[in-house]
């Protein structure tokens, strides 16, 4: 069948022409290829020399010799220098096959078949270059077909899927790829095709014949075309980047396992409390390391136990047992409906629910984990959903705390040598979070246990006070300051009421806050005057700051050069203590209340109808500066007015100075006949005390004093009838105050103190007695001698009044006055209870 030469032909390539010479030797047919490669139509070479009309002049001897042989008919073949006509000669050089023929009337002619030498060499060398390219190319190359089965493939190729070259002819992608990457590769060779558009670096994962291990190639595809245009397939480029790919893969893990040790620093440890941070190791764990996760920690760490080492896990000494008990704080899953894979770490057992305690049996890898500190893989098991487990002690400081379990189920990347790396830093600093957040839960409650043992407490009482009280530290860290307050009940029904504050905040300023207060109740129940207690105070605070305790007056180092060097040497360790303190002394008999003042801020009156004012107490100077007195303001009180002292932290801030918060404060009090607690509370809420900026200590006292009909007050002779005339005023008073059943004792013991004022006193005698919650005697004189109790010897006629008053009070007692002493003895009120009667040793205890 007859049929035109396709596009693409090899003769486009080849550039082949044909011409006849006539018996004359003159051109007689000139086809169109030869027109085309010499540039000379048919009419102007017809007819024409083809010797003189191509060949230099140097040649054409010689050409027409060998015309004369070829019409003779002598077949002739050779290579043919030629010349293009005109002033732009082209000079060219043909191959040229020359056959005898004879025309219809038997002459001899001759038939010319002319190739381009030089586009021979052109497709000659493209041929050897592009086998050189394709054969020794350290890349795979293959050509598909417009059918997509192989055309070609070179031998690298070949090495990578066996066989020699020619063997892959004819194959498809089905050959090499599993049915997903081969429909992925065949769907892209027809895009491709159809398009013209290039592929580059399509990722394809497949295995090698007789290789198991998953191989991933990276390809380039694009169309080739024939010399007319026509698309006759499409080639590849494949490389093996399976190496490249493993180091991707290993510098993707690198970041991601920084990128979670950068975000485990951020979120673990952000709270001290150990279960919010097992939390935190799992929201840093799952997904982002692992599937699931779960957190233990022992029982003994939660519950505050102070073991000593090996008790909780220490690496030191190995606990005997399978492994004390935990507690199962955390458990996190990326995966829905998922409970921890609990074979291999419990046996056959339920794994422990969320807060349950529990234990690992002895052989189990969590309790090897948990005896050893390292981590231990534990398999999945066929039957659960889990690939693998690390179990992970969680070690801070040589002690193990507790055990984090991290999981990966099946179809997940297994763990590597790098992923046990991370894991052991990741338990590790949580570890360190916990151990610092169970440092601090004992710190806070040392500080707690500190803080409430130097407060008073419960609500305090006082006879003829209604008492209220706020404290806030303004450390909400440790939650202990150095601000305090104090209510000291006092003899003869007064009250000490105490607001201090030690300059510096946190466990520091709370021992010296104690340190102070302890001297303050001390010095209290010596009864001196407030002025003298703050002196003394202000001598205890300037030897808080001395190394040992002494006092910055002594000076007794100074004779001895080397001790005076030591002291030298401590006074350079010592800090300054300084203290702001007010001291009040309330008398509930005569409503008047004495204050002394060590700089610290004003006490706040409110009296019934009046405004809040500040009161005008001399400030003196903070204790430990030492070298002035204090001075005493006395001021009487009305009935139901409101007494309010405080610390700078609740009118004092950065942000608004302490004229502004004492205003503010006096603007709070314009309510003065509320619930003293609501006072209190409607202080706080109204001013704008910033907490946590510093401590604040407020204690609010509501006047109640002792009505008159509760007060005995007599002034007796110094004369001895005056012991009879005491004992019957006693009688007669607790009689009107239905106190019938303390009649005896009363007067058996106003009796002795009377006699003791007559004996050893002074002046005028004055018999108080006193009655709100107990029963309070006073008598005063104007003797200085204090009374001293003593043992009677048996000869001895006298010496047992004091032991007497000492057995049958509650309490006794004596203090100086600003004329004198007073003695005074305490009765608990009755309760309907019969008095318990004295034991043969108490009563043999006077004699």
């Amino acid at each position: 069948m007859w049929q035109s030469s396709p596009p693409g032909s090899i003769y486009d390539y080849i550039r082949v022409a044909s011409f006849s010479i006539g018996p004359d030797g003159l051109i007689e047919q000139w086809s169109r290829r030869a027109a085309g490669l010499f540039g000379i139509a048919a009419d102007e070479a017809v007819g024409r020399d083809p010797v003189e009309a191509f060949m230099p002049s140097e040649l054409r001897t010689d050409g027409h010799r060998r015309v004369g042989e070829i019409l003779d008919g002598k077949e002739w073949t050779g290579l043919v220098p030629f010349r293009m006509p005109g002033d732009n000669a082209v000079h060219g050089l043909a191959e040229l096959y020359v056959m005898p023929s004879e025309t219809g009337s038997g002459e001899r002619a001759a038939l010319c078949i002319v190739v381009d030498v030089r586009a021979l060499r052109r497709i000659e060398t493209d041929l050897a270059a592009s086998q050189a390219i394709f054969g020794q190319s350290p890349f795979g190359f293959v050509l598909f077909g417009t059918d997509f089965t192989v055309v070609r493939a070179n031998q690298r190729f070949a090495t990578v899927f066996g066989g020699q070259a020619d063997d892959h002819r004819g194959r498809t992608v089905d050959d090499y790829l599993a049915r997903p990457e081969a429909e992925r590769l065949t769907a892209t060779l027809k895009r491709v095709l159809e398009t013209g558009d290039s592929v580059t670096d399509l990722q394809l994962v497949g295995t090698a014949p007789g290789d198991e291990e998953s191989r991933h190639w990276s390809m380039n595809l694009y169309r080739v075309h024939s010399g007319a245009g026509r698309p006759v397939g499409v080639a590849g480029l494949a490389t093996d980047v399976t190496r490249r790919h493993i180091a991707a893969r290993e510098a993707a893990n690198a970041r991601r396992n920084l990128a979670l040790l950068n975000e485990a620093s951020a979120r673990i440890g952000n709270s001290l409390d150990l279960e919010t941070t097992a939390r935190e190791l799992l929201d840093v764990a799952v997904p982002g390391f692992c599937d699931l996760a779960s957190v233990d920690l022992y029982q003994g760490l939660l519950t505050g136990d102070e073991a000593p080492p090996g008790r909780w896990g220490s690496l030191r000494q190995e606990p005997v047992g399978g492994s004390a008990e935990l507690r199962r704080v955390g458990f996190a899953s990326a995966v829905s409906d998922a409970v921890p894979d609990s074979t291999a770490t419990h046996g056959d057992t339920d794994p422990p629910a969320l807060g349950a305690v529990h234990r690992y049996p002895f052989n189990s890898p969590c309790a090897k984990a948990l005896r050893t500190g390292r981590v231990k893989n534990v398999p999945g098991d066929d039957r659960g959903f889990v690939q693998s487990t690390l179990a992970v002690p969680m070690v801070a400081h040589d002690t193990v705390v507790g055990l984090v379990q991290f999981s990966r189920t099946k179809g997940s990347e297994p763990f590597g040598e790098r992923d046990r790396a991370l894991a052991t830093e990741l338990a590790a600093r949580a570890a360190v979070c916990i151990d610092n957040a169970r440092l601090y839960r004992r710190e806070h409650e040392r500080a707690l246990i500190l803080q409430r043992s130097l407060l008073p407490p419960g609500d305090p009482e006082a006879a003829g006070l209604e008492i209220a009280c706020r404290y806030l530290p303004g450390n909400a860290a440790t939650e202990v300051g150095g601000d305090w307050f104090d209510v000291i009940e006092l003899p003869g029904h007064r009250t000490a009421l105490v607001v201090g504050d030690v300059m510096g905040r946190g466990l520091r300023a709370a021992v010296a806050m104690g340190e102070l207060r302890t001297a303050v109740r001390t010095l209290a129940l010596l009864d001196l005057e407030p002025a003298e207690v703050l002196s003394a105070l202000d001598e205890v605070a300037r030897g808080l700051g001395t190394p040992g305790g002494s006092t910055a007056s002594d000076g007794v180092g100074a004779q001895w050069p080397s001790r005076a060097s030591h002291k030298s040497r401590d006074a350079d360790l010592s800090e300054v203590y300084l203290a702001t303190c007010v001291y009040a002394v309330y008398d509930s008999v005569t409503r008047r209340c004495t204050f002394a003042n060590a700089g610290h801020l004003p006490p706040v009156v409110v009296e019934p109808g009046e405004p809040a004012l500040l009161l005008d107490v001399p400030p003196g100077m903070p204790l430990g500066v030492g070298g002035e007195p204090f001075e005493e303001v006395e001021v009487e009180l009305k009935e139901g007015a409101l007494l309010a002292l405080y610390t700078d932290g609740l009118v004092e801030s950065r942000d608004h100075p302490l004229d502004e918060g004492l205003q503010a404060l006096r603007d709070a009090l314009v309510e003065p006949a509320l619930p003293l607690e609501d006072v209190c509370d409607h202080v706080l809420s109204t001013l704008d005390t910033r907490h946590g900026e510093d401590d604040i200590a407020l204690l609010m006292a509501r006047i109640q004093g002792l009505p008159a009909d509760a007060v005995g007050d007599w002034r007796l002779p110094r004369e001895p009838r005056s012991v009879g005339r005491a004992r019957e005023l006693a009688r007669s008073q607790l009689i009107a105050w239905d106190l019938d059943e303390l009649v005896d004792t009363t007067e058996l013991l106003v009796s002795e103190l009377v006699t003791n004022a007559l004996r050893y006193g002074e002046g005028e005698i004055r018999l108080r007695l006193l009655r709100d919650r107990t029963l309070v005697c006073e008598v005063w004189d104007a003797g200085l001698v204090q009374p001293r109790r003593r043992r009677a010897r048996d000869t001895d006629e006298g010496g047992r009044g004091l032991q007497l008053v000492g057995l049958l009070s509650a309490a006794w007692g004596s203090r100086r006055t600003p004329r004198g002493k007073t003695v005074w003895f305490e009765l608990p009120l009755p309760d309907g209870q019969p008095a318990a009667e004295r034991t043969v040793e108490q009563l043999l205890s006077m004699f």
